[in-house]
């Protein structure tokens, strides 16, 4: 029996979309028991604190548990390495971050791919560096660091938490886009005791995440000289975008979250979703201010952009400075 065209389409519309039922049934269900977000760093610190705001909103919308699970160690490798070993169907999620980006060119013997085996979900917010030098230092400006530095070639030293971190190769950017020769002096231990040497003048530059340094800036302990980014920090408003001054000087920590890369599309839409509305939640967006930073809210398709042109943007400054992981 041959149909009418019009029913033989609407009977194979029919059947092209019977694959997709289950899945946006699944989707629809999904989380049905608690999600663990795996976070690459100890319990604390701001990726840490950070995933915990994000996975509480997301169980206040969803109903279910979002536990944190703390995974340090390896450049944040480790967390990343479970998460891609972990089942594709959205109960283990990754916080991902710059530190992520910059491992995979630092790390050359790595048995999965940040790009490849993770897939982008959601960002969730960015917190730029900000350039900062011993006030002993006698310069006011981007612009008069740069000419005594060139006066003055290997005398200045810039401090940072730990060799191929972000305190690390934000310097490196500086001194490729500048043509500068400033010493790198590499502290163990975090961020503190490079910070102590700077505030003695033992060190004279450093660049940080803003909340670990606005406070010394607001009591004039440090002179801040710009904020890494393309445009004003409102926790700084007064310090002018690195950018403005030096084209190409951008430089921020950033967070987000992602999956093992065959997770349904179902759910990662699901979870763009109500990340992104977490994100817009008032309350939550008190806590994010605190960081001094801003929302970073995206669908997954420009997360993965983003996250790839961060891979590829410190993967140029890591071989050009013949950075190799401690």
């Amino acid at each position: 029996m041959k149909l009418p065209r019009r029913q033989f389409l609407h009977l194979a519309a029919g059947v092209a979309a019977l694959p997709a039922v289950p899945r946006l049934a699944r989707a629809q269900a999904y989380p049905s028991r608690p999600v663990r977000i795996v976070v690459g760093f100890g319990v604390g610190g701001t990726p840490d604190i950070i995933a915990r705001v994000i996975g509480q909103g997301l169980a206040e919308r969803l109903g279910q548990s979002f536990v944190i699970e703390n995974r340090p160690g390896a450049g944040s490798n480790m967390g990343i390495q479970a998460v891609v070993r972990a089942a594709a169907d959205g109960y283990t999620l990754l916080l991902v971050t710059s530190t992520n980006a910059l491992s995979a060119t630092l790390y050359d013997n790595l048995d999965f791919s940040l790009l490849r085996d993770i897939a982008p979900v959601a960002s969730i917010y960015r917190v730029p560096v900000v350039l900062v030098v011993h006030p002993a230092v006698p310069v006011n400006t981007v612009s008069e660091l740069i000419a005594y530095a060139k006066a003055n070639p290997g005398k200045l030293n810039f401090a940072s938490s730990g060799t191929g971190n972000l305190t690390h190769v934000s310097g490196e950017l500086f001194k490729m886009l500048t043509g500068t020769d400033m010493v790198h002096i590499p502290y163990r231990g975090g961020t503190a005791p490079a910070q102590t040497d700077l505030l003695s003048g033992r060190v004279q530059v450093m660049f940080d995440t803003i909340p670990a340094l606005v406070g010394h800036i607001k009591t004039g302990s440090l002179r801040a000289l710009a904020v890494a980014s393309a445009a004003p920090s409102e926790a700084l408003p007064n310090v002018p975008p690195g950018s403005e001054i030096v084209a190409g000087f951008e430089a921020s920590g950033w967070y987000g979250i992602g999956a093992p890369s065959k997770v349904s599309s179902e759910i990662v839409e699901r979870l763009n979703r109500e990340i992104n509305s977490t994100l817009h939640d008032p309350r939550l967006k008190g806590r994010f201010a605190d960081f001094g930073g801003s929302l970073l809210v995206a669908w997954p398709i420009e997360f993965g952009k983003f996250i790839a042109d961060e891979v590829e943007k410190w993967g140029k400054v890591i071989r050009a400075a013949n950075i190799k992981a401690e």
